[in-house]
């Protein structure tokens, strides 16, 4: 039999207890779980940059998945506690956008909103709702418990600004959504919305307030090193890059940055 596997992204960092104790309670209800780290580095309460991580990690894990996401900046509001059926497997998470790019990508089939106390930790804290709603319902999951009895089906999602593009006859607009340990700047427009664009010619572009005409290549080696380069990164996004530069210090870029692409 095929272990059940949870995954866990947080920005809750490793200097604490929290981690660990969100895989007590997975493992006390299901010890049969492979609880697999994503990230634990997050930013702290950066929904955007969670969102980025778990979208670009979560395509390559086995059918039947389940993903658990706390960045959870309004824990113990009335924010819901969400549970997304997908045709790929499952993503637990508060109801604040953190898993819309994910989820979309693998087609959404159903959501729910966690209710069920059966499903949850008998004491909930206040605070720790990754320990105490999340985690024990990921787990019941992979007990082979069916979504719909956590709790009713819902239809209206959080839909976050960094998850729409705009587009227009001309252009597309769409921002940073993550700046990666190299300065590649990762923006939420898929490579899908650049296929008719001609890669025979600089493509022209702005960047938080910077304008410029740059190679749309395949690789970053097709340039000079220390020229600026476009390309579809490894996980589908288009992405703004140095070869073996930072693009993200070199054009003064941050997190939130309006990126247009100009179509002609």
């Amino acid at each position: 039999m095929t272990r059940p596997i949870i995954t866990l992204t947080t920005d809750f960092g490793l200097k604490d207890p929290y981690v660990a104790e969100m895989k007590a309670v997975i493992l006390h209800i299901c010890p049969e779980a492979a609880i697999v780290d994503v990230s634990h580095q997050i930013e702290k309460f950066n929904i955007r940059m969670g969102a980025y991580i778990l979208a670009t990690a979560s395509p390559y894990f086995p059918k039947g998945t389940i993903h658990i996401v706390i960045v959870d900046p309004a824990v113990g509001t009335k924010r819901r506690a969400l549970c997304i059926e997908t045709k790929n497997g499952f993503f637990v998470a508060p109801d604040n956008g953190v898993l819309i790019l994910a989820a979309k990508a693998q087609g959404i089939s159903h959501v729910y909103e966690i209710t069920n106390r059966k499903f949850m930790l008998p004491i909930i804290s206040s605070t720790f709702q990754g320990r105490d709603v999340f985690s024990p319902a990921a787990a019941n999951l992979a007990n082979g418990v069916c979504p719909s009895d956590l709790g009713p089906e819902v239809r209206n999602l959080v839909i976050p600004k960094f998850a729409r593009i705009v587009k227009a006859q001309y252009r597309i607009v769409g921002e940073v959504v993550h700046i990666d340990d190299f300065g590649n700047v990762m923006t939420n427009i898929s490579g899908s919305e650049l296929e008719s664009v001609n890669r025979e010619k600089p493509l022209k572009l702005r960047v938080g307030k910077t304008g410029l005409m740059v190679d749309f290549c395949k690789t970053y080696a097709e340039v000079e090193p220390k020229k600026p380069v476009v390309l579809i990164g490894s996980h589908g996004f288009f992405e703004i890059s140095v070869n073996q530069g930072n693009a993200g210090r070199m054009l003064k870029v941050k997190i939130g940055d309006k990126v247009t692409v100009y179509l002609s």
